[in-house]
C-alpha cells in the first residue's frame, strides 16, 4: 500500500475531481458527506441511495423512453402481447425440459392473473415466520425467514433470496413475495436479506453481505427447521448479479476475508432472475452507461486503471468446471437489463460446467415482472420450485449413495 492510498486523497487529485465532477457526482459526494454529520448522519444515508438511484434512473432514460416509442408505434401490438402472455406456461414448461423430467413438468401451471403480484403482499407474507432476524454485526444485515408453520421432521431444504436494486438499494420489502411464499408453501425454508449498498458502501460490500449471509444459514438455519447443508441462492436484477457471483466464488478468501476462517459459503444452487452478469462489456450504449455506472456509484474506481475489480465482480468471468446448477430467467423485453445478458451468460455455462443449467426466457416481460406482472410470476414461481426441487431430489440420492 502506497503511502497516498494510506492518507487518502491528494490536493491535486481532489483538485482534478473538481475539475471532472458533473452535478451528479457533487449531489453524490454531498449525500454520502451527509452521513458523516453528528447526531443526524446515520438518517441521513437513505439520502446516498435515492441520489444513487437518480442516477440510475437518467442513465436508462433513453432505453426506457425507446422501447415506449417503439411500443406506441408498433401495428397490432396489443394482441402480440396477448399472444405473449398466453404463452407464458407453454414456454416456461418447454425450457425446463432440459433440467426437469417430464412427469414432474405435468402440473397445473398458474393461470395469469390481471392484478400486479404487490397487491397480494399481505397475502403472501403470512408465510413470514421471523422477521428482522441478525445475520451478522451491522444493524443492516437483517434477514426474514419464510416457512411454514409445521414442517415435516427432516431438515428442510433452504433457499436465500438477495433483493434488487441497482446496488444502490438492498432491502427486502416486496421484493420476492411470491416466490417465497411458493417454497414456503412447498415446504422450503426462505432466508430474505437485507445488505449494505453504494454509494455509502461502496463495492464489494455487497457480495460480503451476501456470502456472510450464506455463510450465517449454513451455521444457524437449523434453528428455524432449515438444512444447513442444502442452502441454495436466488436473486433478482442486481441480486441476480450478486447471486450468481456467490454461486460461482464459493469459499473464495478474496471475497470472504471479512468473515470468521472456516466460513463456508458455498452454495448447492443459483437462480438468477433478470440479473446482470457482465460488468466489463461496453460494446452497446446501454453497457457504456452501466460501466459508467459503476465507476461513479458503486465501485467508484476507473475500469480503465483496475480493471481486475470489473472482471472479478462479473459473473461470466468467473464461470468454472465444478459451478452448482443454474436456472436463469430473464424477459425478452427486458429494457434495464437487456435479455443478451442472460442469453450470453447461459451460454458460457453450458460450454463450461458439468451441472444442470436451465434457461426460460420469458416472451414480452419486462424488469420487475414479479413485482408488476401477474401474468408470468405465477409461472416463474412454480418452474423455481420444479427446477429446485429436481436439484435437492439428486442431492439427495447422491448423499444416500455416499451412505451406502
Amino acid at each position: 500500500m502506497t503511502a497516498t492510498s494510506r492518507s487518502g486523497p491528494t490536493w491535486t487529485t481532489r483538485a482534478r475531481w473538481l475539475m471532472k465532477a458533473g452535478p451528479a457526482d457533487y449531489m453524490l459526494a454531498m449525500s454520502v458527506a451527509s452521513t458523516s454529520l453528528p447526531v443526524i448522519g446515520k438518517h441521513l444515508e437513505p439520502l446516498g441511495g435515492v441520489t444513487a438511484m437518480s442516477i440510475w434512473g437518467v442513465r436508462h432514460m433513453p432505453d426506457f423512453l425507446g422501447a415506449a416509442v417503439k411500443s406506441w408505434l408498433t401495428p397490432g401490438i396489443g394482441e402480440v402481447r396477448k399472444l405473449e402472455r398466453d404463452a407464458t406456461n407453454a414456454v416456461t414448461a418447454a425450457a425446463l425440459r432440459e433440467v426437469v423430467p417430464a412427469k414432474d413438468l405435468d402440473v397445473t401451471w398458474p393461470a395469469p392473473e390481471r392484478t400486479p403480484p404487490v397487491w397480494k403482499a399481505f397475502e403472501h407474507r403470512k408465510n413470514v415466520y421471523r422477521s428482522s432476524v441478525r445475520y451478522g454485526d451491522s444493524p443492516a444485515q437483517l434477514l426474514d425467514v419464510w416457512r411454514r408453520d409445521e414442517l415435516p421432521a427432516q431438515p428442510a431444504p433452504v433457499l436465500l433470496f438477495v433483493p434488487g436494486g441497482a446496488w444502490v438499494h438492498g432491502g427486502r420489502l416486496l421484493q420476492g413475495y411470491a416466490l417465497l411464499s411458493h417454497l414456503a408453501e412447498m415446504g422450503w425454508v426462505c432466508l430474505s436479506i437485507d445488505y449494505r449498498v453504494a454509494p455509502n458502501h461502496r463495492w464489494p460490500q455487497h457480495i460480503t453481505d451476501v456470502k456472510t449471509a450464506i455463510a450465517w444459514a449454513r451455521a444457524n438455519v437449523d434453528k428455524f427447521g432449515g438444512d444447513r447443508d442444502f442452502v441454495t441462492v436466488a436473486g433478482t436484477s442486481a441480486g441476480g448479479h450478486l447471486a450468481a457471483l456467490a454461486g460461482l466464488t464459493g469459499n473464495d478468501p478474496e471475497l470472504q476475508s471479512a468473515l470468521p476462517e472456516g466460513s463456508d459459503t458455498s452454495v448447492d444452487a443459483v437462480v438468477g432472475i433478470y440479473g446482470r452478469y457482465d460488468w466489463e462489456d461496453r460494446s452497446t450504449p446501454e453497457r457504456e452507461r452501466f460501466v459508467d455506472f459503476l465507476e461513479k456509484v458503486v465501485v467508484k474506481r476507473s475500469i480503465a486503471k483496475h480493471p481486475e475489480i470489473f472482471r472479478d465482480a462479473s459473473p461470466i468471468a468467473r464461470v468454472h468446471a465444478d459451478a452448482p446448477p443454474f436456472l436463469v430467467i430473464h424477459g425478452s423485453a427486458d429494457t434495464v437489463i437487456p435479455v443478451q445478458q442472460a442469453r450470453d451468460f447461459v451460454t458460457r455455462l453450458r460450454s463450461v460446467t458439468r451441472a444442470l443449467v436451465g434457461y426460460v426466457e420469458l416472451p414480452g416481460a419486462g424488469h420487475g415482472f414479479d413485482m408488476t406482472d401477474g401474468a408470468r410470476t405465477g409461472s416463474m414461481a412454480t418452474a423455481i420450485g420444479l427446477f429446485l426441487n429436481e436439484v435437492h431430489r439428486k442431492w439427495t440420492i447422491a448423499g444416500a449413495k455416499q451412505v451406502i
